[in-house]
């Protein structure tokens, strides 16, 4: 049997398959639809920790991401980009692609972010009379297995009234995250809750949708106002199956509760790095900054022919890195349904009959 490893979508368990497959209400019509969509941001918000208004747009995790740059920013406003990874970096290309002027404040990929550049893009912009409005960053590098310590971030940004855009899409429901903290929070349905790929979450502040209102977004997809009242109908048709999914994935999750589904996640990373120095096979980034819910292993020139070599011999499902990293890093996604430890043994097995 195949067993699919990534770090997103993840293996889905048995009980949200079935909540997919049942019938569904029509979602524009029946109550009962409207009724679910409800309750699952119910759930979400107690996932996020949060009293921020939470909604869930249909559309894959990066919808979320394009949706809050096209709802926050016009043309013209500078946004600070920080970023040590992939994700952080194409940030900035969805501010330019809407108008927005774009700073970027990069460090490399296997460090943390440079705090003293973001001081120095937070006060130059300041002094220059055109003050960063717009910031954005990522809570979990998914592709380097990077776990973000975003909170000196956060304080520079409260300080500076700047309004905070995080994707934390692999993180949360792994592991905790600051939402309250937060203007714009960003999930997705196919990473820890352990659902199919197709619905973005997001929390969002008071003072997002302040902005968002007084920018007034012409897009209708990549645009999070017209989610912030669905009482008179949803946007577009909305996506029943995948909601229903969700539903059943959040009551797993519950029904578990946070700090134990956080614990696990933990477990299932400290077993799979053990594993992984027994072999003989080096993390990408620092071991503090390494996410519990994706690890990256740094194998040079062998990451993509390891990864074929496990799914050819032992039908295990693994990623590479992505980008100039393809061939250098081999990913394991211990997250969700996944962040288990006798799972990650099997999977480390067949990575160990391969690596040696």
């Amino acid at each position: 049997m195949r067993t699919r490893f990534t770090p997103g979508p993840t293996e889905v368990p048995e009980a949200v398959r079935e909540a997919m497959a049942a019938e569904q209400p029509n979602p524009d019509v029946e109550a009962a639809f409207a009724e679910r969509y409800e309750a699952v941001c119910g759930k979400l918000a107690t996932v996020y920790g949060t009293d921020h208004d939470v909604v869930v747009p249909g559309g894959e995790g990066i919808l979320g991401l394009e949706a809050a740059i096209a709802s926050l920013v016009a043309p013209g406003d500078r946004v600070l980009c920080v970023s040590n990874g992939l994700y952080g970096d194409g940030f900035a290309d969805f501010v330019e692609s809407y108008g927005g002027e774009a700073t970027v404040v990069s460090a490399p990929y296997d460090e943390g972010y440079d705090l003293a550049a973001v001081d120095d893009a937070l006060e130059t912009a300041a002094a220059e009379g055109s003050p960063i409005e717009v910031a954005t960053l990522v809570h979990c590098e998914t592709p380097t297995g990077t776990l973000n310590d975003i909170g000196p971030v956060l304080d520079r940004l409260e300080d500076h009234d700047v309004v905070s855009v995080v994707d934390a899409v692999s993180a949360l429901g792994g592991t905790p995250v600051p939402t309250d903290r937060i203007d714009v929070c960003l999930g997705a349905s196919q990473k820890c809750f352990s659902a199919p790929p197709g619905l973005t979450t997001a929390a969002i502040s008071d003072r997002a949708w302040d902005r968002m209102t007084e920018r007034d977004p012409a897009s209708l997809y990549t645009n999070f106002l017209p989610w912030r009242d669905v009482s008179e109908g949803f946007p577009y048709t909305h996506l029943s199956a995948n909601v229903a999914a969700l539903d059943a994935a959040l009551d797993l999750l519950l029904e578990e509760g946070l700090e134990s589904v956080f614990d696990r996640h933990e477990r299932a990373a400290r077993r799979c790095r053990e594993r992984g120095r027994e072999i003989g096979i080096e993390i990408y980034p620092d071991p503090e900054r390494a996410s519990p819910t994706v690890t990256a292993f740094h194998l040079p020139g062998e990451a993509e022919s390891i990864r074929d070599r496990v799914e050819a011999d032992h039908d295990v499902v693994l990623a590479t890195g992505l980008g100039d990293l393809s061939s250098e890093i081999l990913r394991i996604g211990h997250m969700g349904y996944n962040a288990d430890v006798e799972k990650v043994d099997r999977v480390m097995d067949a990575v160990e009959a391969v690596v040696e």
